[in-house]
């Protein structure tokens, strides 16, 4: 049987295929997405020997979403013992020379960023090139409303984290 007339978008749908929209306005945010059963393994990438600084490949392919079930982002708080700050993230240290990691929210809905419609960067953390998730939620809705944390700096994965408190699922 041919999917004649109805794109990528129709066989999304059948797939059991959401999209995300922010909770506070309901503006769509993702396009058609399928749900993978974990979080991929950020590709490698030797970006230190890039000619041009620029992201990382993407961590979550497109048309694809993932839950992360670890801290992710702000706030980071010092450590008893070193370990990764963020999953797919290497080790943090602060000022005093103590590690870092997460205690920011579970649940997020990790997405590749080229998935995202209308979001806006209303601030980052310091990175060299990109956006950091260090800070927080660093990406706002149309509405105002903060609903996710891109991470787009060229060190680190390129995902973005759309904050399963601040967007909703609907079906597209």
């Amino acid at each position: 049987m041919t999917d004649r007339g109805r794109g990528s978008a129709g066989v999304a749908a059948e797939a059991g295929a959401v999209a995300f929209a922010c909770a506070a306005c309901g503006v769509a945010l993702t396009g058609p997405l399928i749900r993978l059963p974990a979080v991929p393994e950020a590709p490698y990438h030797a970006w230190s020997e890039a000619d041009e600084p620029r992201p990382l490949p993407a961590t979550v392919p497109s048309g694809h979403y993932a839950i992360e079930t670890e801290p992710y982002g702000a706030p980071l708080v010092v450590a008893e013992v070193p370990g990764q700050v963020m999953p797919r993230q290497g080790q943090h240290w602060n000022a005093e020379g103590k590690p870092l990691v997460s205690r920011g929210p579970r649940g997020n809905i990790v997405v590749n960023p080229d998935d995202a419609r209308g979001l806006e960067l209303e601030h980052a953390a310091p990175a060299c090139c990109g956006a950091s998730p260090d800070g927080g939620m660093n990406q706002v809705c149309a509405c105002g409303t903060l609903v996710a944390t891109l991470s787009s700096d060229c060190a680190m994965p390129y995902e973005l984290h759309l904050s399963a408190a601040h967007v909703r699922p609907v079906r597209p």
